[in-house]
């Protein structure tokens, strides 16, 4: 990728505004002020805009194993966060790939790498995400038909992509969806009046949440983790 591209995606300025940038000597690769926009992008570049860093030297990629009540975000004044899990001296740069609900468990993955955690999130990749749902009433035969067919959300307009449900008890179900929309699970179940008592985050892609880590720990992505994304 080239840089100017990389600046107009980190920043949402127009691409006049990244030129006037790099003419301006605004912009700073690896500690040097560089005016190429057709500079050729590399993982582990140090971009800085001013004071801001869009690209850190040294990339890290985390999975936690999230427990319940703790939000998915950096920064919150009612809600302990993801981020508090880490340690001062990891958690700085860190941002979410894929948010969960505050109640909702499992696998998440923090990093410092935004072309990456792009690449998990973006709805165009359709990663998939499997799910472990425990719902407080029985999970008829006909829910499966319903969740492979898309079910259709009125207040956004919008339809489901099809999502894959495996019955495994009355009461439980592996799903795994396409997707990632506010709060979707509970609503897909929802539609059949259907509360979704525990839902936990088991796989992204073909990344499996870490069995030896409890509630709330965390560990590095190996490299080939890594590279599945």
């Amino acid at each position: 990728m080239r840089l100017d591209r990389f600046l107009t995606q980190q920043t949402r300025e127009s691409s006049r505004q990244v030129r006037q940038f790099l003419l301006a000597g605004r912009v700073r690769v690896d500690g040097v002020i560089t005016r190429d926009g057709s500079l050729k992008m590399a993982p582990m570049m140090e971009v800085i805009l001013d004071d801001r860093v869009l690209q850190v030297g040294q990339a890290k990629y985390f999975m936690l194993h999230k427990p319940v009540g703790v939000v998915s975000a950096t920064k919150d004044d009612k809600h302990r966060t993801v981020t508090d899990l880490f340690a001062a001296e990891v958690r700085t740069d860190l941002h979410i790939a894929g948010r969960l609900d505050l109640n909702t468990t499992g696998l998440m993955l923090l990093t410092n790498d935004g072309r990456w955690s792009r690449r998990v999130t973006q709805p165009e990749t359709r990663i998939p995400k499997v799910y472990h749902v425990q719902t407080e009433d029985p999970i008829e035969a006909g829910y499966a038909e319903v969740f492979r067919q898309g079910i259709h959300f009125a207040y956004e307009g919008l339809t489901t992509l099809p999502a894959d449900l495996d019955r495994l008890s009355s009461h439980s179900a592996r799903l795994t969806l396409f997707e990632g929309r506010y709060h979707q699970v509970k609503r897909m179940f929802g539609y059949f009046d259907n509360k979704v008592i525990d839902l936990h985050r088991e796989r992204i892609g073909g990344l499996v949440l870490d069995p030896k880590l409890q509630p709330g720990e965390y560990r590095q992505l190996t490299a080939d983790e890594v590279a599945m994304f």
